[in-house]
């Protein structure tokens, strides 16, 4: 089992583990009776699974998990260091208060606001529910399988839908597959692991069309990279009442990975029926909240954050193209390319040379993600990808 799958695995034990904790028999137990095996054993054996997600072995750039190595902002840490005189008490209020801050900044109400500890949890209350409505799950191919991993342990069948030929969602393709048996779309956007964006008015039409039978989700883990033109956020299709759901996390930009929090904007009755199935924000620490909301508010931070990203981004282009190889332009914290060697014997021979990166196998071809890091973290993976390339 892969590093990154501990990882995906971990956090989505301990969202059930919270979900199940929290309310008993009452909502997700008569689900957990249904569900396939896999997902009781992660719960079970939670403890194993967590430490076999941190027991990594030493390494010199650690290029695999699509985390912020800037942040969090000063401001934050500032936030969150003054939080923990008082984080004795709950954080009642100030969560309140960033559900509030939340909503005026996208202009919806407080109702259409869910938070999460990361949107780990969210995703998977999200699943739950429409795994629960019997019909199937549509997704690109590949993607992110947070959310269609924990629908199908949960019984829905998934359909995927291959990429087109620039690594972009087929909408049209995905439009197509959808049916009166469909229980829900889901859409990352940008794409993990392509890095692709789909065009912010095609996205629109998409949603207009499809949202009225069929509910969309949208994770919006890596909107905040993605550069301005080439697409949208759909928040605003929230705003006109559409069925549709859009996932935020503060795990990337925010650089909030090992702080946990994230939220979902999404009708007030989609938002009071996923509230069944995660903590509802009661798992987020006071510190947490405290930094997230100065964060959330530290424009300046996030345009250092990106210049810096790009600035790694860039150099990780040239030195793939100083090698002969050709990559997937990215919207997004993190870089794929096509390898011209076993990705499993590549994963390796770089993490023997101090230098943890992903693999996937997709249209026929075998690749690898690079999560973006500092300079001198892309500087050690051209070291080591020289030795290779």
């Amino acid at each position: 089992m892969s590093t990154e799958m501990n990882r995906r695995d971990w956090l989505k034990s301990s969202a059930l583990l919270t979900a199940g904790l929290t309310f008993g028999t009452s909502a997700l137990q008569p689900l957990l009776a249904k569900a396939k095996p896999a997902v009781k054993v992660r719960q079970l054996n939670f403890e194993m699974e967590s430490a076999m997600a941190i027991d990594l072995p030493p390494l010199r750039a650690r290029l695999f998990a699509n985390e912020n190595p800037f942040g969090p902002s000063e401001k934050a840490r500032k936030a969150i260091t003054e939080a923990i005189s008082t984080s004795f008490q709950y954080p009642f209020i100030a969560l309140r208060k960033f559900q509030e801050m939340i909503a005026e900044k996208e202009g919806v109400s407080k109702e259409h606001v869910l938070l999460g500890a990361g949107s780990s949890e969210l995703l998977a209350a999200a699943a739950i529910i429409y795994a629960s409505k019997g019909g199937s799950i549509i997704t690109a191919d590949p993607s992110y399988l947070d959310l269609v991993d924990t629908a199908a342990e949960f019984g829905a069948p998934i359909e995927k839908v291959a990429l087109d030929k620039a690594y972009v969602h087929d909408l049209d393709a995905m439009q197509k597959k959808v049916n009166a048996k469909t229980s829900l779309v889901y859409i990352c956007n940008p794409n993990n692991p392509t890095g692709t964006v789909i065009p912010g008015d095609k996205l629109k039409s998409f949603c207009e069309a499809v949202s009225k039978t069929t509910p969309i989700f949208i994770d919006e883990a890596y909107i905040d990279y993605a550069e301005p033109g080439k697409t949208a956020s759909m928040v605003d299709c929230v705003r006109k009442g559409q069925n549709v759901i859009i996932a935020r996390t503060f795990s990337k930009l925010h650089a909030f990975a090992g702080l946990r929090i994230g939220y979902v904007i999404a009708q007030p009755d989609v938002i009071k029926a996923m509230s069944k199935y995660c903590s509802e924000g009661a798992a987020i620490s006071a510190t947490t909240v405290s930094g997230a909301m100065a964060s959330y508010q530290d424009a300046e931070y996030a345009k250092y954050a990106i210049a810096k990203n790009n600035e790694s981004k860039h150099f990780l282009y040239q030195t793939l193209k100083a090698e002969g190889y050709s990559y997937v332009p990215s919207h997004t914290n993190f870089v794929i390319f096509p390898l011209k060697m076993n990705a499993e014997k590549f994963v390796g021979e770089m993490m023997k040379r101090g230098v943890g990166v992903r693999s996937w196998a997709f249209a026929n071809q075998q690749w690898c993600r690079v999560s973006i890091g500092t300079m001198d973290d892309m500087k050690t993976f051209a070291g080591a990808f020289k030795e290779l390339s």
